[in-house]
């Protein structure tokens, strides 16, 4: 594909099985859609999936979890919102507060997966989604642990631990309002 793609003349980025085409108008890319979807079906005996293929703006689509910034010129690359998603799904299931886990456990379960994620997406120019993420990730942390205080007295016990004031530990671990 990557040799017929050349000889036709276009830009291209590909990865194991997913490709980006680059053309200059939605007309042409839908001619070339065609023709390469064409080319897999009946010369390589490849399927199509149609769910995938599209022919759109490139900060509209995603390439490998990754997506563009929108405008003329794409100017920054950020995580896609597919894969935000499953992301936030995973730690949900890794910081669920019923499955009595220690803390300690959670976190280097937690921190195994986090730098693999982290690893693949560190490329992406958008910080602040990144802050936004250790944000809440750590509020997940904090409710667990709150959770396993369980009674009052514990929580005012950890909360003065941790240099609380007297008054504000005994109404933060009085509150009914959960963690």
């Amino acid at each position: 594909m990557d040799k017929e793609l050349e000889r036709r003349g276009h830009r291209f980025c590909r990865y194991a099985d997913e490709s980006n085409i680059s053309v200059r108008s939605a007309r042409a890319g839908a001619r070339v859609l065609a023709s390469i979807s064409r080319f897999m079906t009946q010369r390589l005996k490849r399927q199509v999936h149609w769910s995938k293929s599209a022919v759109d703006r490139p900060w509209k689509r995603s390439f490998l979890g990754f997506s563009f910034t929108g405008g003329k010129r794409p100017k920054r690359r950020k995580i896609a919102p597919k894969a935000l998603a499953r992301f936030k799904a995973r730690v949900k299931a890794l910081t669920r507060r019923s499955q009595g886990r220690s803390l300690k456990h959670v976190i280097t379960t937690l921190s195994g997966y986090l730098r693999g994620w982290l690893g693949y997406f560190e490329f992406c120019q958008t910080p602040a989604v990144l802050r936004d993420l250790d944000s809440w990730i750590r509020h997940r942390l904090r409710c667990l642990q709150w959770k396993h205080w369980k009674v009052y007295r514990r929580r005012k016990a950890e909360l003065l631990k941790r240099g609380i004031p007297q008054a504000l530990a005994h109404t933060t671990a009085w509150s009914a309002k959960g963690p």
